[in-house]
């Protein structure tokens, strides 16, 4: 493991706590998750399981103590883990296609996951404030969107940057 990797992905989990903690709670204390766009974005740019490991762990403690969901700490915690090492198990196995268009699908089908599983850990854990579908629906599918478009804007600033700083991408 790289320090100056380390770094990187320690500036991603600030950057992506910064955008979890501003964001204000839409539905019954539940909020999209910008914290998943930068996960997304250091798993992409550092595809190991060591990197991920750390980052997810991180990510998830970070994202549990600014959730505004009730008695999300645990949730989100499980929610980073299994996320994170589905999203690079996806981007491991389907290492042909990298590019903006494939890896924006990814990060669709991330959020998707980490809305499951979120959910369906707090409703196991400490029980949903509302119905499963109304908060999927509610929260989860916006920020589906809102995540694939940060996505769409951040990966090719943080790419061009990473070459110009000489990291091995």
């Amino acid at each position: 493991m790289q320090t100056k990797n380390l770094v990187l992905l320690a500036l991603f989990v600030g950057i992506g706590t910064v955008l979890h903690a501003v964001v204000p709670g839409i539905y019954l204390g539940m909020k999209p998750d910008f914290s998943l766009t930068m996960m997304f974005l250091g798993i992409i740019l550092f595809p190991d399981r060591r990197y991920v490991l750390l980052l997810t762990l991180a990510t998830g403690i970070i994202s549990g103590l600014t959730t505004t969901f009730p008695g999300g700490f645990v949730p989100n915690i499980i929610d980073k883990f299994i996320t994170g090492f589905a999203f690079f198990t996806i981007v491991t196995f389907i290492h042909k296609y990298k590019n903006i268009i494939s890896y924006s699908v990814f990060t669709a089908i991330g959020t998707l996951i980490s809305g499951t599983v979120f959910l369906s850990s707090a409703f196991l854990i400490v029980g949903l404030p509302g119905p499963f579908v109304a908060l999927f629906t509610s929260v989860v599918l916006p920020a589906v969107v809102f995540n694939v478009i940060a996505f769409v804007i951040i990966y090719p600033i943080v790419t061009q940057l990473a070459k110009r700083m000489n990291f091995a991408l």
